[in-house]
């Protein structure tokens, strides 16, 4: 008669154990992880690229740890496909998996756009620095996007001083804003190029070369003059409901930035 095996004693699982210290923990889980996404752009198209992805959720007091494993779990879920609407849902379901009150998801991501030449009409990508984050807490989610767009800034005080030109540098634009409806990234990568001195390109010729460089001479900005622009734009467009506005010279005639940051929440109280 053959012998009965016994059956495996189970495996404890430690993190569902109560914890006694009466500390919650606002944000607990797992950081800097590498997904392939494809993400829909203005033209209709689907970028395919890598996002760097960050994903937490509120502990209570009384729990001693999460479920490390579930947040890739739910990663490998969603079909590589992330849109500002599919990236709500995907966050409200890692709250809902993770039996938390309260859920934290950002995705950073290289974002390329098609740029034309001014002149020669030649035509090259330009690559940006995009991020989705939201926040989900009690059924309800908020939702930021943000892009780091590389600009031309010219000096007005080097224009007004100088007799034979002025300097300018490559600078840094910021957007980061929370949206109650749908905006495209280019959307605020153009307002971001619209208030610079002048935007890049990947590509110029001779004749796109000079019309850059005597655009940016005609259009002078300081950072101050480019997030106070920007958020001109930004307080015109009912979609965005708060915003975040940096500028960042990486100065050509010093060894250091000038940088200016704009903050508003159009939902607070005045």
């Amino acid at each position: 008669m053959a012998r009965k095996t016994a059956p495996p004693a189970p495996i404890p699982d430690v993190q569902n154990r109560a914890d006694s210290r009466q500390i919650e923990i606002g944000r607990v889980g797992i950081k800097d992880i590498y997904h392939p996404v494809r993400v829909k752009d203005r033209s209709g198209g689907d970028q395919h690229t890598i996002a760097n992805f960050n994903m937490y959720v509120f502990l209570p007091h009384n729990f001693k740890g999460t479920h490390m494993s579930r947040f890739v779990e739910i990663l490998n879920e969603h079909e590589r496909e992330i849109s500002v609407e599919s990236f709500g849902a995907m966050l409200a379901d890692m709250t809902a998996r993770l039996d938390s009150e309260a859920g934290h998801l950002e995705m950073t991501f290289p974002y390329f756009v098609m740029k034309k030449a001014p002149v020669s009409g030649v035509e090259s990508l330009l690559d940006y620095r995009a991020s989705l984050a939201g926040e989900h807490k009690r059924g309800h989610t908020e939702t930021w996007l943000k892009v780091v767009v590389p600009v031309t800034s010219l000096c007005p005080c080097s224009k007004g001083i100088a007799d034979y030109g002025a300097h300018n540098q490559r600078s840094h634009v910021t957007i980061s804003a929370r949206i109650a409806e749908h905006v495209w990234i280019e959307e605020l990568i153009d307002i971001a190029e619209q208030e610079a001195s002048c935007d890049l390109y990947g590509i110029l010729k001779r004749p796109d070369e000079k019309f850059v460089t005597e655009r940016a001479y005609d259009n002078p900005k300081f950072v101050e003059d480019m997030v106070r622009d920007v958020a001109v734009r930004l307080n015109a467009d009912p979609r965005i409901r708060a915003y975040v506005i940096e500028s960042e010279n990486f100065e050509s005639i010093h060894n250091h930035s000038a940088y200016a940051r704009i903050d508003l929440d159009k939902d607070r109280p005045a």
